[in-house]
């Protein structure tokens, strides 16, 4: 098991979160960014999951 490259897809996961939760704190967050953001986190934790 490559170790650092699931630590990088968990940063990388932890990073959209943060970006996510940022969006989300705004008076008009954006749905689609939202959206797009989440279907990429989704991604990255399948495939720390793989892993």
């Amino acid at each position: 098991m490559e170790t650092s490259h699931v630590s990088a897809l968990q940063l990388k996961h932890a990073g959209i979160e943060r970006q996510i939760h940022e969006e989300m704190s705004r008076p008009m967050p954006d749905e689609v960014l939202v959206q797009a953001l989440k279907k990429r986190k989704l991604r990255i934790k399948e495939e720390i999951a793989r892993h």
